[in-house]
């Protein structure tokens, strides 16, 4: 549960972390999320997991062409977010 300082739960928190990893948050959401990082052991795993997933791709991929492998991984990976986020569909 939020404290009185922090109006972001976790799972507000956790459904905006790629929104606030690409820096695409207004200052006053990020700062809400980053209270609520400092705040939350579990979402800042989540968020320290997602970090250092950027970085490994990131450095593996650099220069080269994506592995087809890891490639189709990724694209099912945010599908599935994509799906959590939006049960309804395209439209619902």
């Amino acid at each position: 549960m939020p404290d009185r300082h922090d109006s972001t739960d976790c799972g507000e928190a956790l459904r905006q972390l790629y929104v606030f990893l690409d820096g695409e948050l207004t200052p006053d959401r990020r700062t809400a999320i980053r209270t609520h990082l400092d705040r939350c052991a579990c979402c800042l795993e989540a968020f320290d997991f997602e970090a250092e997933l950027r970085v490994v791709v990131s450095t593996c991929c650099r220069g080269d062409a994506m592995p087809e492998t890891l490639r189709v991984r990724v694209v099912q990976a945010l599908r599935h977010v994509a799906e959590q986020q939006d049960p309804a569909g395209p439209g619902g």
